[in-house]
């Protein structure tokens, strides 16, 4: 039988040939019950990546990717930004297809007038949409998302325990400062009603949480 494997958001991420950035949430199937990807953003610049969870473990307490730090940056990325072109907007954001200069230099005001002169006429600045590349269907889990039981919030994600077998979520993990402190809480995925990217909402009580079994898993302490 394979081990569980935990999977801590915010846990540092290597690729094959070394370190890469970080968890920054984790995508589920809420159908499923399955891990499907990691939105990973890596160190320095470049958006953050979304990685299929085929292609990451656990090991020695980091997310251990088998790809190289080459073929993470050209993985898809989590958010795309584009900037709307005049053309959908019907004019309706104040600029024309020949008003506006290119990246880097959208949205740049102009400079103050001097002391006596007339301001210089406004820049345009084109309306920015961003796209979020989570699959239809997936939903991200993000550290901090509130946890509910049936009779009230109980605390905070702070991962999820994984079945290193077929990928399928066996627990959600609660974060440090939730109503029992003083211990780590493993709460099992068949009492998870729901998974949405505001909260996740437990078909227990507070009393039958705090009286669950401690969960042993290989991962990130």
């Amino acid at each position: 039988m394979a081990p569980a494997q935990r999977y801590d958001i915010g846990s540092k991420v290597c690729c094959s040939d070394g370190e890469c950035g970080e968890v920054a949430c984790v995508v589920v199937d809420p159908v499923a019950d399955r891990l499907a990807h990691l939105i990973v953003v890596p160190h320095g610049s470049g958006p953050s990546r979304l990685v299929p969870v085929e292609h990451a473990g656990v090991a020695d307490g980091t997310v251990v990717l088998d790809y190289t730090r080459e073929e993470f940056d050209h993985l898809e990325p989590a958010v795309r930004t584009h900037f709307v072109d005049a053309e959908e907007t019907g004019g309706r954001y104040g600029y024309e297809g020949d008003q506006v200069m290119a990246w880097p230099y959208f949205g740049l005001g102009p400079a103050r007038p001097a002391l006596g002169l007339a301001a210089p006429e406004p820049v345009m600045t084109p309306h920015i949409e961003l796209e979020d590349r989570v699959p239809v269907g997936e939903a991200r889990v993000r550290r901090g998302e509130r946890v509910h039981a049936r009779d009230g919030r109980i605390g905070r994600v702070r991962g999820l325990v994984v079945d290193a077998a077929d990928d399928s979520v066996t627990h959600i993990l609660l974060d440090e400062g939730h109503l029992w402190g003083h211990k780590q809480v493993a709460i099992p995925i068949g009492a998870v009603g729901a998974i949405s990217e505001e909260e996740v909402a437990v078909r227990l009580s507070k009393h039958e949480i705090k009286d669950l079994p401690p969960v042993e898993v290989v991962g990130l302490a």
